[in-house]
């Protein structure tokens, strides 16, 4: 049986009336007196240390000092700021605590990362590349793209004033053509694909001055001017195909030339900003007359080339030639207009400011 010393005790006081005591000092404390914030409210734990001024801990209203003495291994620690508004006592922690990083922290799953990460992408790049090689050759669009400033500036300038050239074979290294940097007869992609974007860019311009810009607009400027590219490509394939003409152009050739009108039609929606229709159609008929005859010139080296006459010596076959070279630059001329008319400023799309 076990004893248990506070049985008796308690059992003796318990249903007695607990025993209050009214005066507070017999207990070893004294009262606080707000008079006299800086007394020492703690006389059981010795005389007080002055602190220098500023340094305090924030209380319930008051300002109640620190005690110098330590407690222990603890020592208390002034908080860094004071607030405004009275709250209970913030601690600080005077010793930071190191992130707890894991598995992923360390060097060696970082570097293992890092090397999936580089293996996915060169295994994306092979994917791609593998899949485009299907369409068309990657060295391919290369060759089409090595263009320098001096080419394209040059280019430029015989795309408006093709009568001033005179020389337009083209030159050959191991029966293929040299790159367009060095041979300014040579088509190229860069100026139709960046005429392409600045057609859009200058068609949203033009919208917008007259209060009908809209990003739907902008995708169906994009997609038709696109989509007419395309129809023109294949409509030129299939008249080749039909009447059997066998020229050196390739798909591309095509459509690097069928690229072209964008340049002639931004200059003449520009145009149209400042003279109206009068500005434009005169700009639109010398820049149609300067690309149907740069077409002509240079169209006429590769289609009535000598190896398309050593297959077909007729008359018929040669007129055939003709007949493709004449629609070639018709078309053109027809949708540099198509695509801009709509583009053209009236009086009614201009907005008018009322006085009153």
């Amino acid at each position: 049986m076990n004893y248990n010393a506070n049985a008796g005790p308690r059992a003796a006081t318990f249903g007695k009336k607990v025993k209050r005591v009214s005066d507070t000092s017999a207990m070893g404390y004294s009262p606080y007196n707000a008079q006299n914030p800086q007394q020492n409210l703690y006389p059981n734990l010795g005389a007080e240390v002055p602190l220098p001024p500023g340094n305090f801990q924030q209380g319930y209203g008051n300002q109640v000092p620190l005690q110098g003495q330590s407690f222990g291994n603890i020592t208390p620690v002034a908080p860094a700021a004071n607030f405004s508004s009275p709250g209970p006592q913030q601690y600080q922690n005077t010793f930071p605590i190191a992130p707890n990083l894991g598995v992923l922290g360390q060097p060696v799953v970082q570097d293992m990362a890092m090397q999936y990460g580089q293996q996915l992408a060169g295994a994306g790049k092979t994917i791609l590349k593998q899949e485009v090689e299907k369409y068309v050759s990657v060295s391919t669009l290369k060759y089409y793209f090595a263009v320098d400033t001096r080419y394209v500036l040059t280019k430029l300038a015989l795309l408006f004033f093709p009568f001033t050239h005179s020389d337009w074979s083209v030159k050959y290294e191991q029966d293929t053509p040299i790159q367009p940097r060095y041979e300014i007869n040579v088509p190229d992609l860069y100026i139709p694909s960046m005429a392409y974007i600045t057609y859009v860019l200058v068609a949203g311009l033009v919208l917008g001055m007259q209060n009908k810009f809209s990003p739907e607009q902008i995708g169906i400027t994009a997609s038709s001017a696109l989509a007419w590219c395309l129809i023109e490509l294949a409509i030129y394939k299939t008249i080749l195909y039909i009447f059997q003409v066998e020229t050196s152009l390739r798909t591309l050739d095509l459509l690097a030339y069928s690229g072209y009108k964008y340049v002639g039609t931004i200059i003449c929606i520009l145009i149209s900003l400042i003279t109206g229709k009068i500005g434009f159609y005169a700009s639109l008929i010398y820049t149609n007359l300067a690309l149907a005859f740069f077409l002509v010139r240079s169209l006429k080296v590769q289609v009535l080339s000598e190896h398309g006459q050593q297959k077909d010596h007729s008359y018929t076959g040669h007129k055939r030639r003709r007949y493709f070279l004449l629609f070639v630059a018709g078309a053109q001329s027809f949708l540099s207009w198509w695509l801009s008319f709509h583009l053209i400023p009236t009086d009614s799309s201009i907005p008018v400011t009322t006085q009153g």
